[in-house]
């Protein structure tokens, strides 16, 4: 079996990127005991099925993606807790930085990104987890957040079909065993108009039903009523792509608490001019990460954000790019 099949197979790695930057760093195996150990030179070498497989920095597979260890790293340099609160992840895609949380005992992660089922199943099931697609942050307003919340924790209620339903007031004879007599009473038999009345109602349901004008209920699953979707965290992080933070940090901080901290990852391709980043989009003139910094400072100064501190991530991004987090707080 191919090597970074195997390891996606086994369980050592949950995608097959993963599993290629674990070979990266390096992993061997053996059918024994004994046996000597062979190196995994490349993701399409084979690995036999029953060996035994031994990882030699198994870093890469403490979370759902890299990007927990960046949060990792960052959440360490800091010295912040988020064990016990509410966090918003930004740009939420597969989960690293949800992972990282959750394993440093967040009580909470709501999500949000623009894309759809790109979080992990192992994620998407966690009772601490809500998922949020297909929002635009940029957008994001403690009212649209609220409302998708509930729709991610709910499902549609469908109408039973009942053809058997009878207007109100039906003929009585109908429920006489079809006896007419003498003494009949018709005063509460159903009247012409109510009868015409009924069947335009069941016509207007069937042809709501065809050009999807039926208002949708909803009702929460089984095991999610009581989850709380307040739209105030104690905690908002993220990793965004293909958008400045100087157009998202606006519309975050109406969802933070008052002294709520906040932990961005800041990526300077995206914070520059296209004239300002290199080929292959890598920002290679280290002079300009100066540029990024005072850019993004400003914008927190703006939005009634105190920066903390500027930091290093302490992983580079997968395409080379050296990024940033920055650390703030709500002011008063």
């Amino acid at each position: 079996m191919r090597a970074d099949v195997y390891l996606v197979e086994k369980g050592h790695a949950t995608t097959r990127s993963q599993a290629q930057r674990l070979i990266g760093a390096g992993v061997q195996w053996r059918l024994a005991p004994g046996l000597p150990w062979q190196k995994v030179a490349k993701n399409g070498d084979d690995i036999p099925e029953m060996a035994e497989v031994q990882l030699l920095d198994a870093a890469e597979a403490r979370y759902i993606s890299r990007g927990g260890l960046k949060l990792e790293g960052a959440l360490a340099a800091t010295g912040f807790k988020v064990a016990g609160l509410r966090c918003l992840d930004v740009g939420q895609s597969t989960g690293g930085f949800t992972d990282c949380m959750l394993q440093q005992e967040a009580a909470q992660v709501i999500g949000v990104d623009v894309g759809h089922a790109q979080l992990h199943e192992k994620l998407r099931s966690d009772p601490r987890v809500v998922c949020v697609e297909g929002m635009n942050a940029r957008s994001v307003t403690p009212e649209s957040l609220r409302d998708a919340c509930e729709e991610a924790l709910s499902e549609v209620v469908e109408d039973e079909e009942d053809n058997e339903t009878q207007p109100s007031a039906p003929y009585a004879w109908m429920r006489n065993g079809g006896m007419v007599d003498d003494d009949y009473d018709d005063s509460d038999d159903a009247k012409e108009q109510d009868i015409e009345d009924f069947k335009a109602e069941r016509a207007a349901k069937a042809k709501a039903k065809v050009d999807g004008s039926m208002p949708v209920q909803r009702r929460r699953r089984d095991g999610t009523e009581n989850v709380d979707i307040t739209p105030v965290f104690d905690f908002v992080t993220g990793d965004v792509s293909f958008i400045s933070l100087t157009l998202i940090l606006p519309a975050l901080v109406p969802l933070m608490k008052a002294d709520a901290r906040l932990l961005m990852l800041v990526k300077p391709q995206f914070e520059l001019q296209p004239g300002q980043v290199g080929k292959g989009g890598i920002v290679r003139d280290k002079a300009l990460y100066a540029e990024v910094e005072q850019r993004i400072r400003e914008c927190c100064q703006s939005v009634g954000l105190v920066v903390e501190q500027w930091l290093d991530s302490p992983i580079d991004g997968g395409d080379g790019n050296h990024e940033f987090f920055v650390f703030a707080k709500r002011g008063k």
